[in-house]
């Protein structure tokens, strides 16, 4: 919590900020988080925050070095987070090309150029908002308070590397015994059709990536995705089923062929619902931050340098010639896609709009309730459902397919920003407790932005091309599923279509205000047990297995937190606060680890199986042990992780 109004270090100590090893570590690490956190979005639908474990990396780093200082790693960690968030708007968005068999493989220049400018506007259009939400309406910026502490630790003799390097050898032992060597499946299921009247199926997924990206959302968000699962898998498949009468041989497959075609765009629905929720419930409150915002557009370079070391934005004047430049390179892709003067145009401008627009809605939601619960997914499909039908009425239904692929376009600027611009919100807020120059920090944003827009384009051509996007296939067994990309192909190519299931999508949206109105109910009854709705809708797409493996992390998380509780009596207020927060991290850092771990392996055994054109060169066994093997290796993290954390607790200060 922050507990003084102070900034850590005063506006009249400078110190260095930007330095060469400051850029080039945090260059370096949003591009590595990016990879990371790709194929992690790629395959269960989320991304984690990189800041905390980037924060540690560069502590560490910088300890070899005879000078550094925390405002320094304040902005690697910066620069480092920008990859995390740009890989969010990436994978949500560009794989939908490659679905709509738009384009065969993920161009580079245009990927980069898209990712690149979306995110440099994301940084511009929260420019403004910084002063007005972060200093004036004191909004929380959970993961930002939670960076600038992890900071302060290190700087006064804290640690946490070990944990890290332990998860990241963990999860890549398990990934690489899975899909390189081919010993295990990390996923086991069973289904039944219960005579044709019905259906019942359960499945978990033993990855570590998911195990630790529940244990970080906590029990809350968990149970909330796993309800989503529990409504399409456990309700609405055996709904249908037993309507329809529908029957195959192979139960598990009849239930993900439902799902696809028909049941995972209740998720579509609720996630529209929701956007357009977030757009309405803070309206007031963002009405007021862009009128103080819109006094900022009159300050002048001398303003600037007038105000204190820790109040000094980048000028205005620099950020409008910046967001006019960076629209044309945006109507020149859109232009040499498309193939149309005025519809380029158009998707430009309609981009700029859309763009600022939201891009404020997720700066402003990340202060109120985190970039876990930042409507991304939401605001990006009402994006492309908007632009799509915009599109449709001027361009008609004689080029489906470039239609389509222009409104995933614009919708891939959107997301960039918008991601972008909810990272920099807490970035900027860490900045402003520990007291870093904000025109630093934004500079070192567009660094990790540029640093992850080069990497981005091969990371998805390498995935895509050795184990695939979208439902598993027997081309693809190990396909990741990119749900998000999924669900944006399915609106654009559905709208231009004409064949949209819009009766799912309509109960989806049913739905998705039955759990806004639950939520509400939960505000005023002073609930600190809320219902975001696009946790439920993240639920709803995803496969049930990854819905089950991230509970699983979730029961982790609260059996970590019990113990704490429990033994809070026993301490001083001051030790319990120290020993909480110490458990805290070691567990995060613990999961991060796992998740970089198996997402780094997976990326970095896609390069010999691209390479050899064949995806079992490493196969050790002609049948592997199936997937109870993943399901105990899953069981034995979950204890491991649990014991970490507890003994973290009670290591004696």
């Amino acid at each position: 919590m922050e507990n003084s109004s102070k900034p850590y270090i005063g506006p009249e100590t400078v110190l260095p900020e930007v330095t060469v090893k400051a850029v080039i570590l945090g260059f370096l690490l949003s591009g590595v988080l990016a990879a990371a956190n790709a194929y992690l979005g790629l395959l269960v639908g989320m991304t984690v925050s990189a800041s905390i474990p980037a924060a540690v990396i560069s502590m560490a780093i910088f300890k070899l070095f005879r000078k550094s200082n925390i405002l320094e790693n304040n902005a690697v960690q910066t620069a480092a987070s920008a990859g995390e968030s740009l890989a969010a708007g990436v994978i949500f968005t560009f794989p939908a090309l490659v679905l709509m068999n738009y384009w065969t493989t993920f161009n580079y220049f245009e990927t980069a150029g898209i990712a690149l400018c979306g995110g440099v506007l994301g940084v511009l259009f929260t420019i403004p908002l910084r002063s007005a939400l972060i200093v004036r309406q004191k909004l929380t910026f959970p993961e930002g308070i939670a960076t600038a502490e992890v900071l302060k630790t290190g700087t006064e003799g804290g640690g946490g590397i070990k944990y890290l390097g332990i998860g990241f050898l963990l999860g890549a032992l398990v990934k690489i015994g899975d899909t390189g060597f081919k010993l295990f499946d990390s996923i086991w299921e069973k289904a039944s059709l219960l005579g044709g009247k019905g259906y019942a199926y359960f499945g978990i997924n033993g990855s570590p990536a998911l195990l630790a990206v529940g244990y970080i959302i906590g029990l809350r968000i968990a149970t909330l995705v796993f309800a989503g699962g529990v409504i399409s898998w456990w309700i609405a498949i055996p709904i249908y089923v037993a309507l329809t009468g529908v029957t195959g041989p192979d139960p598990v497959a009849l239930g993900y062929e439902i799902w696809n075609a028909k049941i995972r765009y209740l998720g579509a629905g609720a996630m529209l619902v929701g956007g357009l929720w977030a757009l309405v419930s803070i309206r007031s409150a963002l009405s007021s931050a862009l009128a103080e915002a819109r006094s900022a557009f009159s300050t002048t370079a001398a303003d600037i340098s007038s105000k204190p070391r820790t109040e000094q934005d980048t000028p205005m004047s620099w950020v409008l010639i910046g967001i006019a430049a960076l629209v044309v390179p945006i109507f020149i892709i859109y232009l040499r896609e498309i193939q149309n003067v005025p519809i380029s145009i158009l998707m430009a401008l309609f981009m700029v709009v859309a763009g600022f627009l939201f891009s404020a809605v997720a700066g402003y939601m990340a202060g109120l309730v985190g970039s876990s619960n930042n409507p991304i997914s939401g605001v990006t499909i009402a994006t492309v459902l908007t632009s799509s039908l915009v599109l449709l009425a001027l361009m008609g239904g004689d080029d489906p397919a470039a239609g389509a692929a222009a409104a995933i376009m614009i919708g891939a600027v959107v997301c960039c920003a918008a991601a972008i611009a909810g990272d920099n919100m807490q970035d900027l807020k860490a900045g402003h407790l520990l007291g870093a120059t904000p025109r630093k920090l934004q500079i070192m944003q567009m660094i990790g932005v540029l640093g992850a827009a080069l990497v981005l384009p091969v990371v998805l051509s390498l995935l895509h091309g050795v184990f695939g996007f979208g439902p598993k296939t027997e081309m693809y067994p190990d396909s990741l599923t990119a749900p998000q990309a999924g669900l944006m192909q399915s609106v654009a190519e559905g709208v231009f279509g004409g064949n949209l299931p819009w009766d799912f999508i309509a109960i989806g949206v049913v739905l998705g205000i039955i759990i806004i109105l639950l939520d509400q109910y939960q505000e005023r009854r002073g609930s600190t047990w809320r219902l975001p709705v696009l946790a439920v809708a993240v639920g709803m797409y995803l496969p049930f297995e990854l819905d089950s493996g991230i509970m699983l992390g979730g029961i982790l998380a609260w059996l970590v937190e019990s113990y704490i509780r429990k033994n809070k009596t026993k301490h001083s207020a001051e030790a319990h606060e120290a020993k909480s927060s110490r458990s805290e991290q070691a567990g995060l850092l613990f999961a991060s680890g796992l998740i970089t771990g198996e997402a780094l392996m997976g990326i970095f055994l896609a390069i010999p199986f691209a390479i050899a054109g064949n995806a079992t060169i490493f196969k050790l066994v002609d049948e592997g042990y199936g997937g109870l093997p993943g399901v105990i290796f899953a069981a034995v993290l979950f204890v491991l992780l649990y014991t970490l954390a507890k003994k973290a607790y009670d290591q004696n200060d």
